[in-house]
């Protein structure tokens, strides 16, 4: 099969993904959750005129000029209003977010006045309307707030709690089944053998799934047999999506593709044009994506980056589209091949805003050092030529 351009392979990846469904969460639990639904307020807010802060209610007519002095009738605090209606020549002493009395339309604040007895003096003239919120400053009932498709956060958990939701419709987040293969491989904390590593692809695979939005189901290191590779895949047959990591090649210990095939996997591509992450595999069985990823470290996070983040997105509601940042190069770049490059490099803020790019002299795709500390990926598409420190390039912003 000839290398499938990286934007073709990730529309046939996308193709067809779509929210999974609605479920109702509770308000606690909806943190990072996908909003399903516009969100319409079901109250005013504030519920009632309100005072923005300390000091007396009172009728602008009331105070043509300093000095003037009202009878103080009633006080209003918050949660316990006056129930009156002011007259003309008083004053409710009022409190911040107190309701303001009938007949009031103006706050006087506490340190322009001075309090006399039973009466208050008014040293300075308020502009009417002065320190009053009105009615549905913040929303109104019925307006919608928060759209659909919207990622909750805790300021508009907040928002939803203020419109007096308890609960939320959010969309059904991914159910992902990983595994990894290899028999090289140790879970961390183990004791590698003499010929063996340690295997990292996992956990940092499944963190970036849940901050993406979906579930992991772990399904641990898986011995580089056709059986026990078929036997992983067969146990994911209840997932939204299968993450395989290894055993994607054509060597004589990589059995993953033939195992997917066997397990009724139709597989859509397996080279794709992109350096790191030739060895892409993608394909789909009733009611599951397949995504088998690269076992180099560098390899699988990049195509992660790049394809499964995507998906992720499209299947919660979220727009899949990868956003990038302009940028100037750090150093030279050399012309490239017909793979399409995404370049680990260092990421600095100069001054007046704009962003340098350098990248690392090494690109080796099993040096997972040098992406853990990179902050962006250079794209370079394709052909590109070669390029000068300081020629404008594009690239994407990593999420750490």
């Amino acid at each position: 099969m000839a290398l499938m351009p990286v934007e073709d392979a990730r529309q046939t990846v996308l193709a067809g993904a779509k929210p999974l469904g609605v479920e109702t969460v509770a308000l606690r639990d909806a943190d990072r959750r996908v909003l399903a639904r516009d969100l319409k307020a079901r109250r005013d807010q504030p519920p009632f005129p309100a005072s923005a802060m300390d000091g007396y209610a009172v009728r602008a007519a009331d105070i043509p000029e300093a000095g003037i002095s009202l009878v103080i009738a009633g006080a209003s605090a918050a949660g316990h209003g006056y129930r009156g209606a002011l007259k003309a020549g008083q004053a409710i002493r009022i409190f911040t977010g107190a309701p303001v009395p009938k007949g009031a339309d103006t706050v006087v604040l506490q340190e322009d006045t001075v309090a006399e007895g039973g009466h208050v003096r008014i040293a300075a003239v308020p502009r009417a309307g002065q320190s009053v919120r009105r009615r549905g400053l913040d929303f109104a009932r019925g307006e919608t707030v928060i759209g659909k498709n919207t990622r909750l956060s805790a300021r508009l958990l907040g928002l939803a709690a203020a419109m007096n939701f308890a609960s939320l419709p959010v969309w059904r987040r991914p159910r992902v089944a990983l595994f990894t293969t290899g028999d090289e491989l140790v879970a961390p904390g183990g004791r590698p053998g003499i010929d063996q590593i340690i295997s990292s692809n996992s956990t940092a695979l499944a963190v970036m799934i849940e901050r993406a939005g979906a579930d992991v189901t772990d399904l641990g290191i898986v011995p580089d047999t056709l059986k026990a590779t078929r036997r992983a895949i067969a146990r994911a047959a209840d997932h939204d999506i299968l993450i395989t990591t290894g055993g994607a090649s054509v060597g004589d210990h990589d059995f993953v593709r033939a195992a997917l095939q066997d397990e009724g996997v139709a597989l859509d591509f397996w080279k794709v044009a992109m350096r790191p992450g030739k060895p892409l595999m993608f394909g789909r069985r009733p009611g599951q994506r397949v995504m088998g990823l690269p076992g180099n470290p560098v390899s699988a996070l990049v195509c992660a980056e790049i394809f499964l983040k995507p998906l992720i997105a499209a299947l919660t509601g979220l727009n899949p589209a990868i956003a990038t940042t302009p940028a100037r190069a750090g150093g030279p770049l050399k012309a490239n091949d017909q793979r399409q490059d995404f370049i680990r490099a260092r990421l600095q803020r100069e001054a007046g805003g704009s962003f340098r790019a350098t990248p690392f002299p090494l690109q080796d795709s099993s040096m997972q050092r040098t992406l853990a500390e990179a902050g962006c990926l250079i794209l370079r598409a394709p052909f590109a030529p070669a390029t000068e420190t300081g020629a404008a390039i594009e690239v994407i912003v990593l999420e750490d």
